[in-house]
């Protein structure tokens, strides 16, 4: 155990980031130190760690699966885009979204719906709506909070997801299990996952002005009411001749009915990279079928989003490099146990929700943090008389909310490289916002706390 040294290479990454406005460079150098502290300052030794963990990062199936699912979501989205597809999708809405209020709207009930997976929800309707939203002048930071409160924080709340059969599993390791079945007692947890509903509500809220739009974000907005809706991206610069060639062959069909097919199998087969090559296969035919493409311009477009999704996946791998390092310096199990030792039951999902909010936060990650976690709350939670179900919603909340704000969280990710938004510009403009939601999770808690 390293103490609170654990927590430095976490606090230079993000420090990094907020200067930088990059996220390669400080995850880079936030593992590096990481490695000098576990290697005693040695820099040939820390070296040698890097090289070993990232081996045994790249030895896990779920670091190909996500590289693999990365690198094909990106080149479906460039094939449907090329297709025509995305821009006849884009036409087709701009007949019912008459103004920056409805484009915003549109935004959010698509996030609602498509709510199988957080990775097709980041990626899809960035590239489905970011021509829209353009249009009537709203920032691109705006577009990146808006999906990303409708991606991780949906899907944590519906019983029908990926996230539904992991965590259900979690807390059936953590000895959680109060339903009849471990689906039943995710059921149970889903309206103690506070935080997934109010980031929701909030988000809507903030469309609607009734929450109104303060500090960086309402700076990214009167930029945008200029017509920068980014650095570099004017409401003029967006090339309506690009598919110049496929004039006429610009069907919201060749979008839509792919998607509609990822989201099937989605559902189907449970494995998101099983739904998305499936949705290549479809696309290939129908692309071909309709003459849009040749073979070699579609493995083209294949290979052009592959290569648009490189610096992602080396943010995804430093990031898995980095929780070995945090594993071993012992960053969990510090922030645990100082923080949930001998409490009082009531104040315990609170506590939960900051704590392991707090953890996701750091370490951009929720399906390890809650495998690891939810072994040591559940046994705490029954142990001193806490409610179950609550605290699984708390340690839900929390996790979901790292995956909502955190730099470097693989959702966050995926929202900046579809929307063209710096993940430092997302946090900073995102997070005043999503904090009102924090907030209000962690006085609900310590409501709910001493009712039940």
């Amino acid at each position: 155990m390293y103490g609170a040294i654990s927590i430095i290479p976490v606090a230079v990454i993000i420090i990094l980031a907020l200067i930088t406005k990059r996220a390669l460079e400080p995850m880079f150098l936030g593992v590096v130190v990481a490695f000098l502290i576990l290697a005693n300052g040695n820099p040939f030794d820390a070296f040698y760690m890097i090289i070993d963990k990232t081996y045994i990062v790249f030895a896990k199936a779920n670091t190909i699966w996500l590289i693999l699912t990365t690198v094909f979501l990106g080149g479906l989205l460039v094939v449907m885009d090329k297709s025509g597809g995305l821009e006849g999708f884009t036409k087709f809405l701009m007949k019912y979204l008459k103004n920056r209020k409805q484009a915003l709207l549109g935004t959010w009930f698509l996030g609602i719906l498509i709510c199988i997976s957080e990775y097709m929800n980041a990626i899809a309707i960035g590239a489905a709506m970011k021509g829209i939203t353009d249009k009537y002048k709203v920032s691109r930071e705006m577009l990146a909070y808006v999906i990303n409160a409708t991606g991780v924080s949906v899907v944590a709340i519906v019983p029908f997801s990926a996230w539904a059969a992991f965590m259900g599993a979690q807390m059936n390791n953590g000895g959680l299990i109060f339903g009849n079945s471990i689906m039943s007692t995710y059921m149970q947890a889903i309206p103690f996952a506070i935080y997934g509903w109010l980031a929701i509500i909030s988000a809507l809220l903030v469309i609607l002005k009734i929450i109104p739009i303060f500090g960086p974000m309402k700076e990214a907005e009167n930029r945008a009411a200029n017509g920068i809706v980014y650095p570099g991206i004017t409401v003029d610069s967006q090339s309506e001749n690009e598919n110049d060639k496929l004039k006429g062959k610009k069907r919201a069909i060749n979008f839509v009915l792919p998607l509609a097919i990822v989201a099937f199998l989605s559902v189907y087969t449970e494995d998101i990279l099983v739904a998305i090559l499936g949705g290549l296969i479809l696309c290939f035919a129908m692309y071909l079928g309709q003459k849009l493409m040749s073979i070699t311009q579609f493995t083209g477009h294949l290979v052009k989003g592959a290569e648009d999704m490189v610096s992602i996946i080396f943010v995804f791998i430093l990031a898995y490099v980095l929780q070995e390092a945090n594993t071993e310096l012992g960053l969990v199990d510090y922030v645990l146990s100082n923080t949930l030792g001998m409490i009082n039951p009531s104040i315990l999902p609170m506590l939960i929700f900051i704590v392991i909010g707090l953890l996701s936060f750091a370490s951009g990650t929720f399906w390890s943090l809650a495998a690891l976690t939810f072994p040591i709350v559940g046994p705490l939670a029954v142990g001193i008389g806490a409610n179950p179900a609550m605290c699984a919603g708390a340690l839900i909340s929390g996790v979901a909310f790292g995956g909502h704000i955190c730099l470097y969280s693989d959702t966050v990710l995926m929202a900046c490289a579809s929307t063209k938004v710096s993940n430092a510009d997302f946090f900073k403009t995102s997070a005043p916002l999503v904090a009102i939601p924090a907030v209000l999770t962690i006085i609900i808690f310590l409501f709910l706390g001493f009712i039940f």
